[in-house]
Formats: structure tokens, C-alpha cells, sequence
């Protein structure tokens, strides 16, 4: 009966005789919610470390994909630009193999009058030597 008293005025004792101001089952109610909380906030913790972790890798994973699509344009870029070379290329070829021949025709004429000067010089010695 002395119980009834002290809980009636809000004052309750424990299982360790120590006195508490809120009832025994609201106290008990109170520390489970207390460690229920701090298990989910160290699930929510956890959770963050997973998704930061995550976070990290996809980033990881983005520049990577950045890198390589930066290549593929390039080469599409090289290949595109290829015709475009090759065209030059054939031009220069072309231009050079005229210039080719018409060096060969300045040789050729060149022969031809040191051939003519060169029977010239001959008939002339031949000329010569019979006198």
C-alpha cells in the first residue's frame, strides 16, 4: 500500500528498488524505443556508407564512359575525315606524277638535241678526218 501512494503522486520504483518518475512499463517502453532507434540509425548509417560506395563506383563508371565516347568520336571523326585525305593524297600523287612527266619531256627533248648536236659533231670529224 505504500506503492499505491507514491504512484499516485507520479513516483514509481524499479526493479532495483531505485525510484523513477515515470510509470514502469512507459520507462520500459521508452528504452526499448531508445534502442530500437539506435539500431535503425546505425541501419540508416550503414545504408549511407553502401550508397556513397555506390555513388563512388558509378561516378568511377561515368568517367569512364565519358573517356570512351570521347574516343569513339574521335575515330568516328579520323574516319570521316579519311575520304577526305585520301582525295588530297591522290591529288598530290597526280600533280607530282605530271610534274614527273613533264620533266621526262624536257629530258627527252634534251636528248634528242644532244643526239642531233652529237651527229652534227660526228660529221663534222667525219668531215674532217676525209680532208
Amino acid at each position: 500500500m505504500a506503492k499505491d501512494p507514491l504512484a499516485k503522486a507520479g513516483f514509481y520504483f524499479d526493479e532495483l528498488n531505485k525510484l523513477l518518475v515515470l510509470e514502469p512499463d512507459v520507462s520500459q517502453n521508452t528504452s526499448e524505443l531508445k534502442e530500437d532507434c539506435k539500431e535503425f540509425v546505425d541501419k540508416v548509417d550503414q545504408f549511407q556508407k553502401n550508397v556513397g560506395g555506390n555513388i563512388e563506383l558509378i561516378d568511377e563508371l561515368a568517367k569512364e564512359v565519358e573517356t570512351e565516347k570521347i574516343k569513339a568520336i574521335g575515330a568516328r571523326n579520323v574516319l570521316k575525315s579519311m575520304p577526305k585525305q585520301r582525295e588530297a593524297e591522290q591529288q598530290q600523287l597526280r600533280a607530282l606524277i605530271a610534274e614527273k612527266k613533264m620533266q621526262l619531256e624536257r629530258y627527252r627533248i634534251e636528248y634528242e638535241a644532244l643526239c642531233k648536236v652529237e651527229s652534227e659533231q660526228k660529221e663534222f670529224i667525219d668531215q674532217f678526218i676525209q680532208q
